[in-house]
């Protein structure tokens, strides 16, 4: 069973960084998309990055897009998400998930979590202004 494990997520002031992590285990797909989702109270989960884990390809959401990052260490089978500029609105709670075999790069495919097989239980992020 494919596991996926957050962590880093906290609390900081508006303007702040946070980098969270999510490390998979039993995980073996080469060719796949990860990304990170939140959500926040009374909210419809979103996508906020995909990164396309055969290629390195990355897609982000119009509302992070210059300020968050997503990354990937194979060496490790760990995705992370840099993120700069906090804003509260960014106030959530952050999920990993991966995909089972997915071949090519589908931008319009990475930030829809109906693309995602394998869910992570999710790290708060808490943004103060």
């Amino acid at each position: 069973q494919v596991q996926l494990v957050e962590s880093g997520g906290g609390s900081v002031q508006a303007g702040g960084s946070l980098r969270l992590s999510c490390a998979a285990s039993r995980y073996t797909y080469s060719s796949a998309y990860m990304g990170w989702f939140r959500q926040a109270p009374g909210k419809e989960r979103e996508g906020v990055a995909g990164i396309y884990i055969g290629g390195g390809s990355t897609t982000y959401a119009d509302s992070v897009k210059g300020r968050f990052t997503i990354s990937q260490d194979n060496a490790k089978n760990t995705v992370y998400l840099q993120m700069n500029s906090l804003k509260p609105e960014d106030t959530a709670m952050y999920y990993c998930a991966a995909t089972g075999y997915y071949g090519r790069y589908y931008p319009h495919l990475m930030l829809l979590k109906t693309t995602y097989n394998y869910w992570g239980q999710g790290t708060q992020v808490t943004v103060s202004s």
